[in-house]
């Protein structure tokens, strides 16, 4: 809980966060969240009644702060979706809750923020197309499994392909990566994709999972990037967006680590985004 709050903080620090570029989201609202999430299990969630199963596939304790964060969390991500189609780009300090399926959660994950997001948007008309790039080291497992046939939301997942979890689904196109790889070879292998995507399906907004668990370092991740690795992804992601005039938001994922460097991590996303703005004119 503590690295969203350190995240704001250092934000602040390196001037990526001032009164004229944070805005403070609402929790979302029941029946934008039951555009996934069965009212069943939200309210399960939020009353402590979901099974001992159930809590133990989260892997999260229950607590009214992360029913609050979890609700919060979920209400941002729209929220980014919204000011990226407003300025071009727009950053979440939270976000990429990748693994929770309609009915249950996994993986640290409760509600599906950019399934969530995506429904939203789609239902209002705000956007008739969407790609949802996902670069958690951890296959975007829950989102390709909501949006398989539906021809609207384009799901592409690179990932370690031996890591969690077990069990994949089938995005609409997956990378599966192996273990140990670098800098270099993981670029190239995104860039190989992703522009031609793009360029394929030319959709009206990007979400983009910038989870840093593929770093080196991460305890749960068996990719080798190193710092300024992630940041060029980030660069290439956005980049790759912004000269086509596709609005991007972005959500920070999985990490896991010591706080400092974790929290480090996450920022990089940030920095790549005030940079790519700057460079592309927004």
């Amino acid at each position: 809980m503590a690295k969203f709050r350190l995240l704001f903080e250092l934000l602040q620090r390196q001037g990526l966060a001032d009164a004229t570029s944070v805005h403070r989201p609402l929790p979302i609202p029941r029946r934008w969240l039951e555009l996934v999430h069965p009212r069943r299990y939200h309210q399960a969630f939020a009353r402590d009644e979901l099974s001992p199963g159930e809590q133990r596939r989260i892997g999260l304790p229950s607590s009214q702060p992360l029913v609050r964060r979890t609700w919060l969390s979920v209400g941002g991500t729209l929220l980014t979706a919204r000011l990226a189609l407003r300025h071009g780009v727009a950053c979440h300090l939270a976000g990429g809750t990748h693994h929770a399926f309609p009915d249950q959660g996994s993986g640290f994950c409760i509600f599906n923020d950019v399934a969530v997001a995506a429904r939203v948007l789609l239902q209002e008309g705000s956007v008739g197309r969407l790609v949802v790039v996902d670069l958690d080291v951890h296959q975007g497992d829950a989102t390709a499994l909501i949006f398989a046939g539906d021809p609207r939301v384009f799901t592409f997942s690179a990932h370690c392909a031996s890591n969690f979890p077990l069990r994949k689904q089938v995005s609409d196109c997956d990378l599966p990566l192996a273990d140990g790889l670098e800098d270099q070879e993981y670029l190239a292998a995104v860039g190989d994709h992703l522009p031609e995507l793009l360029d394929q399906i030319q959709p009206d907004l990007v979400l983009y999972n910038a989870g840093v668990d593929p770093h080196r370092e991460d305890r749960l991740g068996r990719l080798c990037l190193t710092d300024q690795g992630l940041m060029n992804r980030d660069r290439l992601v956005l980049d790759a967006c912004l000269r086509r005039r596709i609005p991007v938001a972005t959500v920070i994922g999985g990490g896991y680590g010591p706080l400092p460097d974790l929290v480090r991590r996450h920022a990089l996303v940030f920095r790549a985004a005030a940079e790519q703005a700057r460079l592309h004119g927004l």
